[in-house]
């Protein structure tokens, strides 16, 4: 009997919303050729078959929160050829990244009745903060066809082609006017990864950074811009520590306006 040549795709969860994994249920006709493409191994969220690694490509959305995360983040390492992050939870923390900069006992009082059941991390981390990745797609969620792109790139032995520039230059694509030069209203998009479609600017809303930073980005020029337009630094700290609280360039801009 012929065997199976196809690669295995595997899809794996840890701390998130699972808002990356229906992303990628949401291609609809391009998931149908993903799927004719490679053999789905491991996905819970569309399918309970299973089929044993090793795997050739795993997406894996969600942050490290437990002990228990941590360990089985290494078991599905040495069982990728490739991982790839997909998600600002995998790739910088995620919402719950925002415990790393107070006291986790604090939060889990206002929320369980009985702590004493709940274990956990101190802090809330990214993928890349415990295994090797061979590529981070950011996003809050992801955007669909940038995660077509990359796993075209894969199967296809290149480089995956998404876009490096910021929030700015789709606005500008889409015609759409600077809300702070319009409006002075406070804007993460100059130094935010495009891929959202500039969604929020074209809503007269400042963007809010949910896919993290790009590269080269100059938070320090921005920061002096949101000072001028009034923007406190406890609302500036807001800003940087939101979706993406462990990227290193978000955090470390944000650390820089803490008041000691």
């Amino acid at each position: 009997m012929p065997t199976n040549t196809k690669p295995k795709l595997a899809v794996w969860k840890f701390a998130s919303c699972d808002g990356c994994q229906l992303s990628l249920l949401d291609c609809e006709d391009e998931l149908l050729a993903v799927a004719g493409a490679v053999e789905i191994a491991n996905f819970p969220e569309a399918t309970r078959a299973l089929t044993k690694g090793p795997y050739d490509l795993s997406l894996v959305e969600g942050s490290i929160t437990t002990s228990h995360d941590a360990e089985r983040i290494q078991k599905v390492r040495k069982m990728s050829k490739y991982l790839i992050t997909i998600g600002a939870c995998a790739t910088a923390g995620g919402i719950q990244a925002l415990r790393n900069f107070a006291d986790v006992t604090d939060f889990t009082n206002y929320v369980y009745a009985s702590q004493q059941y709940i274990e956990t991390l101190h802090k809330s981390t990214p993928i890349g903060y415990h295994v090797s990745v061979d590529f981070e797609l950011r996003g809050c969620p992801i955007n669909k066809m940038q995660l077509v792109e990359v796993l075209s790139a894969f199967l296809n032995g290149r480089k995956p082609n998404t876009p490096a520039y910021g929030v700015c230059v789709e606005c500008k694509l889409k015609g759409t006017p600077c809300v702070m030069v319009a409006q002075g209203a406070p804007c993460m998009g100059p130094v935010t990864h495009a891929g959202c479609g500039a969604i929020c600017p074209a809503f007269d809303r400042g963007c809010y950074g949910c896919f993290g930073p790009k590269e080269t980005a100059n938070t320090i020029s921005l920061s002096e811009q949101f000072h001028k337009s009034g923007v406190t630094d406890e609302q500036l700290i807001r800003a940087y520590r939101s979706f993406n609280a462990c990227s290193d360039t978000f955090r470390k801009e944000g650390d820089a306006h803490e008041r000691q």
